[in-house]
């Protein structure tokens, strides 16, 4: 690890000469560099200041080195600690790293082993910090409030990823390409016990089928001709973690007996080897295939998917929830200006909104970012307008609500209950005229929706009522 000479340093010291000689070599290292003449003085400048390393001697009147120690741990984000003493000892090293102190010198000592092991102290401390700040940014980017979620259905998703989140449970994610379900199982393990473990995921159908088993599994040393080296498989890497096996729908049917076994023992046997390794790993399963046709059909096994499908998560598609496609837009908006040159604040024109309300989103939200980084790119300032847009977004393509329907396996009533609720909500609520709309008498129309309440487990239609013309 390079110095880290940008670093703050408080010297604390309580013989004159070797604190202003420590305070000048440090200096002339590059560091920026306090003193203090007591413990007691020091763990003050300490309380007063951010710093990165202290250094001090152990043996000061009134409070010692020691003492000065427990001063510093006790604080936010604690500085690294260098003890320097003439009684060194391998007691005093022990309690002096028992406290909290990263290392110890003892006197007489050279310059340069000062500095090697200030150094050292400091490098590790900006690896740590990277580390916490990365750990922090990942958080932000999967926790629940960074889920775009202003419709109902979406709300569902997070409240139920929510109460899933501290569940070992296997969960089974299904949804139409695009749809964020990687994401979603990212949130289940950032959001979980598991968090600090590992979370691996792989795409199975972007996997030859010949070599999944070795990548998922592992193999020895000499298993088979490219086995030059023993492999541990994503299982094992998975360990103490989440495992997230997208496209689960792929897996041919001799590997999904392999797979459930690993689920049902929690054990692996890499390929090659004469014994099973352990492995603690919770499994996250997606697919944007019709699961239940495939174990009518026999391509997919029924016992592997019951073990899969402990909790299950249906993603809407986006064209289902335009309530989240501007706020959804506005996000991966602000993510991408900031990665600008410089940062730029990007914002959609009014045009631009209306024209990604209109459209019918078959590649869901993956094709929403792709559309909105095409814009970025086109858009001379800040403000994406609609010929920033491509061709067939501004086509205004009605919506095949019919297709959208038979690809979320609606059932006939489903497919009545939501055109009836959207013909409401585009009649603001006025039920006079939805009812003439759709088709109805008004007690037809009432007493559907009074339906829909009971099942929703309400006192009162759904939608809120205007007064009729």
């Amino acid at each position: 690890m390079p110095p880290v000479r940008t670093a703050s340093i408080l010297v604390v010291e309580d013989d004159a000469a070797m604190r202003e000689l420590l305070t000048e070599e440090l200096s002339d290292a590059g560091y920026t560099v306090q003193a203090a003449g007591s413990a007691a003085g020091g763990l003050e400048v300490a309380r007063s200041g951010r710093f990165d390393l202290v250094v001090t001697d152990l043996r000061m009147p009134e409070m010692d080195g020691f003492d000065l120690i427990r001063g510093v741990m006790a604080l936010t984000d604690p500085p690294h600690v260098v003890m320097i003493t003439a009684f060194g000892s391998i007691e005093t090293a022990i309690r002096a790293v028992k406290l909290g102190a990263y290392d110890y010198i003892t006197k007489p000592f050279e310059i340069e082993e000062l500095m090697l092991v200030a150094d050292k102290a400091l490098g590790e401390r900006s690896l740590r910090n990277k580390v916490a700040r990365l750990q922090r940014e990942v958080e932000d980017k999967f926790g629940l409030g960074s889920i775009i979620a202003k419709s109902q259905s979406m709300r569902d998703v997070v409240s139920l990823v929510q109460r899933i989140a501290a569940s070992t449970a296997s969960v089974l994610i299904t949804g139409e390409s695009g749809t964020g379900k990687e994401l979603i199982a990212r949130a289940i393990h950032y959001n979980s016990t598991r968090a600090a473990g590992p979370f691996v995921g792989v795409n199975l159908a972007a996997v030859p089928e010949g070599l999944i088993e070795s990548e998922l599994f592992g193999h020895k040393k000499g298993a088979f001709t490219d086995a030059r080296a023993d492999k541990p498989g994503l299982f094992v890497e998975a360990d103490a973690g989440t495992i997230f096996l997208d496209e689960i729908g792929e897996l041919a049917l001799p590997l999904q007996a392999k797979l459930l076994r690993v689920l049902q023992e929690h054990e692996v046997r890499p390929l090659g080897a004469t014994k099973n390794t352990r492995v603690d790993v919770r499994v996250v399963a997606a697919t944007n295939k019709n699961l239940e046709a495939m174990l009518a059909d026999g391509s997919f096994r029924e016992d592997l998917y019951y073990r899969l499908n402990v909790i299950h998560l249906d993603l809407p598609p986006l064209r289902s929830r335009p309530e989240d496609v501007v706020p959804l837009a506005e996000h991966i908006l602000a993510n991408l200006g900031a990665k600008q040159t410089p940062p730029r604040r990007m914002r959609l024109s009014p045009e631009a909104q209306h024209l990604l309300l209109a459209y019918h989103w078959p590649g869901n939200v993956r094709e929403l970012m792709n559309v909105l980084e095409r814009g970025v790119a086109l858009c001379q300032g800040e403000l994406i307008a609609d010929d920033d847009l491509p061709s067939h977004v501004r086509e205004r393509r009605p919506a095949d609500f019919l297709g959208a329907a038979v690809a979320r396996r609606m059932t006939l009533a489903e497919l009545e209950r939501e055109f009836i609720e959207r013909v409401l909500e585009d009649e603001a609520g006025n039920k006079t005229r939805a009812a003439q709309r759709l088709g109805l008498d008004r007690k037809t129309l009432y007493r559907k929706l009074d339906e829909y309440a009971k099942q929703d487990g309400k006192d009162s239609p759904s939608r809120p009522s205007q007064p009729e013309e």
